[in-house]
């Protein structure tokens, strides 16, 4: 039984992680990447219950694959007692509120009252649609690759119906673009039968995606980029957004403003699919149009979002391949990474695991400039680029979210990004 939550600001967590300062184990030393936006230099404006909030919760021992024996997916590797902790945790920590069926209330009731739709929460017979990260998998099959986890989407799928009272057929588990494999399938019918499962190929329980054409219009000649959105996507009331921490050759990172990509007509084989816009250009370091911020401001994307999940249990250096690179900066001390971050701002949660990624991997080729997009989508109406973002025909007109680096991975401070850190012990 898990005993206690123990909760620290980002001061805090400074304190815990300084005794590594002189034993090499921080990699302050290595060669940062070239960023855009400069430490503690806070960009736009946040956006949540508590504005520009981000949890970070840390449940060493939910996942415990030595890297070699059977596959990270297994029961005996993972704790689904820790994933449930953890995911009530993050809705709590973002609400402000001791009980995750308070916080899902709080988080429902301000998404609907700044969409206009009243201060109220969560109707049965509205749909929540789950966008899972399942890009290293194109059959039901297993595969040793890093994909969303089994055990934190059966505990995010708990929490909205034990604790959030949502109806189980009013959830939508869905990846368009890739395969829900058997691991993340059983475990959640097996509990809740009624939920639906949406992905690219259909059969074996799951319903193949349709899609609507022409959904997405972007704001500058994109060339080749898939214009069509999947309807699971569009026709849902609310959505969530659950990536992965993840470091990815081109944009260097791959966090919930790549995870939209999935939501896209996109071909089940990656080679087919054009990536116009999406990879930083590395060598000159000017301010360019980036894709991700259409996504991000989409009205049945980025807009609609309820809630910004990055399952970090297995936060991984590379895109593609089984888990790698256990953590050794502090608080993980070589082990797994271990961790969720959550917040009500998409922008504010890239920035926060992005920061982690390049304070654990500061030598990966890809990093360079990888904050391009957060400080577009944080900069508007005045991006930097020039670009004039459009949604639905109309000019952006104000902050995507809150962009802000830490001030170095050591103290992990920030001035406006209220990162606040949790610890689930046993």
């Amino acid at each position: 039984m898990l005993k206690r939550i123990i909760l620290l600001s980002a001061v805090a967590l400074t304190a815990l992680c300084a005794t590594a300062q002189t034993s090499g184990e921080v990699r302050g030393k290595a060669r940062h990447p070239k960023q855009f936006v400069g430490p503690n230099e806070p960009i736009g404006e946040g956006r949540g219950v508590h504005p520009g909030r981000v949890a970070w919760i840390h449940a060493p021992g939910v996942a415990s694959w030595d890297g070699e024996t059977g596959l990270w997916v297994e029961d005996r590797w993972n704790s689904q007692t820790k994933a449930d902790a953890m995911v009530r945790a993050a809705v709590t920590t973002l609400a402000g509120k001791k009980s995750a069926a308070k916080a899902w209330r709080v988080l429902f009731a301000d998404f609907n009252k700044t969409r206009g739709r009243g201060n109220r929460g969560y109707r049965r017979g509205e749909k929540i649609a789950v966008k899972l990260n399942m890009n290293n998998s194109t059959s039901h099959s297993e595969t040793v690759e890093l994909n969303s986890s089994p055990f934190v989407t059966l505990a995010l799928v708990r929490s909205l119906v034990n604790d959030g009272g949502v109806a189980p057929g009013d959830i939508v588990i869905c990846e368009p673009s890739r395969a829900i494999t058997d691991s993340i399938y059983n475990k959640v019918y097996r509990e809740f039968p009624d939920v639906t499962f949406v992905d690219n190929i259909g059969g074996d329980g799951r319903v193949k995606c349709e899609y609507y054409e022409n959904r997405i219009t972007y704001s500058t000649d994109n060339g080749r980029m898939a214009r069509g959105l999947a309807r699971c996507i569009v026709d849902a009331d609310y959505l969530i957004n659950s990536a992965l921490l993840k470091l990815h050759n081109g944009p260097g990172v791959t966090l919930t403003a790549k995870n939209w990509y999935g939501a896209t007509d996109i071909a089940l084989q990656w080679r087919q699919n054009a990536h116009n816009n999406i990879s930083q250009d590395k060598r000159h370091g000017k301010p360019g149009y980036k894709t991700f911020v259409d996504w991000m401001g989409h009205k049945d994307m980025g807009g609609k979002c309820l809630l910004f999940l990055i399952d970090g249990t297995y936060g991984s250096r590379g895109v593609n391949g089984a888990p790698a690179g256990q953590w050794k900066t502090p608080p993980f001390d070589g082990g797994w990474c271990c961790s969720l971050i959550a917040s009500q701002d998409g922008v504010a949660c890239d920035a926060v695991a992005m920061d982690m990624l390049i304070g654990e991997w500061p030598d990966y080729g890809s990093l360079n400039y990888c904050d391009e997009y957060l400080r577009e989508a944080a900069s508007l109406p005045d991006a930097p680029s020039g670009t004039v973002y459009f949604q639905d025909g109309k000019p952006v007109t104000r902050p995507l979210g809150l962009m802000e680096h830490w001030n170095n991975a050591r103290e992990r401070k920030y001035e406006k990004i209220g990162l606040l850190y949790k610890k689930v012990e046993n």
